[in-house]
């Protein structure tokens, strides 16, 4: 396992195999990138979706976070799924049940316009299954103003923290403080139409 995504800090949470990764990739919305442009680091956030072996992102090809990662540069892309709120008796013993992974290498910049446009097609299912089939295409002039990249998952680490608090000894004795895991998921709310949704169209169903 290379230096950079070997985990030493709580190394038992640490997971290396691609069921876990693929899991919290597959769970996730954003991944925050992180790129050194002109000698600074930048971390920005990125819609994402996994695509077989990669990860995908887009965004605005003047853009200069994705220009630098176009030209080849390194990157680490993070992902993060919150599951709980750990409450121990103690600050220095909270803590968060959580399923995180680090990406790193350097991406592919996607210039046949067919695949451009099912990877985009990806992103856009992955934020609402079955969305691409309910819009029209993507047109050449907004495939050309869109850059997409591809970041393999060959190199990366996986951390996954579970179950409640670990309370110091002498602390389980203050039986007037509640400890325990409060749970934090991320859920659908009420489809809200803007201004030029006709009455009577359907809201795109939001079960999963």
């Amino acid at each position: 396992m290379p230096a950079s995504t070997t985990v030493r800090r709580l190394a038992d949470r640490a997971r290396y195999d691609r069921a876990t990764l693929d899991a919290i990739l597959d769970g996730a919305y954003v991944a925050h990138v992180g790129v050194v442009v002109d000698g600074a680091p930048v971390v920005l956030p990125f819609a994402c979706a996994r695509v077989g072996d990669e990860l995908v992102l887009h965004g605005s090809n003047r853009a200069g976070t994705l220009t630098s990662i176009a030209d080849g540069t390194p990157v680490c892309a993070t992902v993060t799924l919150v599951d709980g709120l750990v409450l121990a008796r103690s600050g220095f013993h909270s803590s968060m049940n959580y399923r995180s992974a680090a990406i790193h290498g350097v991406a592919r910049v996607i210039s046949d316009p067919v695949e451009k446009a099912r990877l985009l097609d990806a992103v856009i299912d992955r934020l609402l299954p079955g969305r691409r089939a309910q819009i029209r295409g993507t047109t050449q002039g907004e495939l050309e103003a869109t850059l997409v990249a591809a970041l393999p998952l060959t190199t990366f680490s996986a951390k996954v923290r579970s179950g409640g608090p670990k309370d110091a000894p002498e602390d389980l004795s203050a039986t007037g403080i509640w400890g325990g895991v409060i749970p934090l998921v991320t859920s659908f709310g009420e489809p809200i139409p803007d201004a030029a949704t006709a009455p009577g169209v359907p809201a795109p169903s939001i079960s999963r």
